[in-house]
């Protein structure tokens, strides 16, 4: 019983083996026919691509070419055509491009539109500013008034501080000019071991080696040494010190200088309380400026009163000795 069992197995086995290759046989050419359909009509649309182009460049040789006409006529209408249609074709595309290229332009106008429009929740009785973008003001916030802010930087009030300080100099500037041409006497005498006393009226802003030309032009006729001196060969000496030439008598009038024996800035030959560092007042003359020669000088330097003189420094105080009070 076994036996025959295991060969109608064997049968049936090999029946379901057959069906199966059957079946596969069907579906290997189900797929074989769907593909050559597939291809069929893919060569067909290539074909009807091609075919348009052909046909219409066909119909334009056929109706350029009317009659009898030589090989040639006949090879130059077909370039002519085929030039022609080439130019269609070139143009139809530019065509498609430019239309492509304004849509893509729509697109962003229309993005760049709407990412300028208000806010969804804007309130709506608000006028629109034609697309322009709205610039709100930064609102610089007081200051307590009742806190010192003096420590702390202030634009506004270092621009004032600085404009403050440009209308002060410019009206200092302004009344040191009004007052260099100022008229003082200056008392002076011409120095050669004894005194020649002279007054002359100058500008206050007269400079040291001005004053000495001037000087030269009124002592020249009196004393013949001086006709070929320059202001170079002669020196200013007040109050005991050596005055550089390029000083004017309005530094000194301002500065308030002290000489040796008095004070600088007093030129004029008036009555005055001279000024003491002991605070003594004393009323007298002024001393008058000495105009000497250089070489004189250098002669006499060993001697007094010349021993005694010595070169101006604007940063050394001079002081009174008892011998500068000895000899007033």
């Amino acid at each position: 019983v076994y036996v025959i069992m295991s060969r109608a197995d064997e049968g049936r086995l090999i029946h379901l083996a057959k069906r199966r290759e059957r079946e596969k046989e069907d579906i290997e050419m189900q797929k074989k026919k769907l593909e050559d359909e597939i291809a069929k009509t893919l060569n067909n649309q290539i074909d009807t691509k091609f075919t348009a182009n052909y046909d219409a460049l066909e119909e334009t040789i056929k109706s350029r070419t009317i009659g009898l006409v030589t090989l040639d006529q006949m090879r130059e209408n077909q370039k002519n055509a085929v030039t022609e249609r080439e130019k269609e074709v070139a143009h139809s595309v530019g065509e498609s491009k430019k239309k492509e290229k304004r849509q893509g332009d729509n697109k962003a106008s229309t993005s760049e539109t709407a990412s300028k429009r208000p806010l969804s929740f804007a309130f709506e009785d608000e006028e629109e500013d034609d697309g322009e973008p709205i610039i709100i003001p930064k609102k610089r916030l007081g200051m307590d008034p009742s806190v010192d802010t003096s420590f702390l930087p202030d634009k506004d009030r270092a621009l004032e501080l600085a404009k403050k300080k440009q209308e002060l100099a410019a009206e200092w500037h302004a009344q040191q000019q009004k007052e260099k041409n100022e008229d003082i006497t200056v008392a002076y005498a011409y120095w050669d071991g004894s005194s020649h006393r002279k007054n002359m009226k100058v500008k206050r802003g007269l400079t040291i080696a001005q004053f000495l030309s001037k000087a030269v032009d009124a002592l020249k006729k009196e004393f013949t040494e001086l006709k070929t001196i320059t202001p170079e060969g002669l020196m200013f000496v007040k109050e005991d010190l050596i005055i550089p030439h390029f000083h004017t008598f309005q530094d000194f009038i301002v500065s308030k200088k002290m000489g040796k024996t008095g004070p600088l800035y007093i030129f004029d030959a008036v009555a005055e309380i001279r000024i003491r560092q002991d605070a003594a007042l004393d009323s007298g003359e002024s001393h008058p400026a000495k105009v000497v020669l250089r070489s004189w000088y250098e002669r006499n330097k060993h001697i007094y009163p010349a021993s005694r003189w010595e070169p101006f420094s604007p940063n050394k105080e001079y002081k009174r000795t008892i011998d500068d009070l000895s000899t007033i």
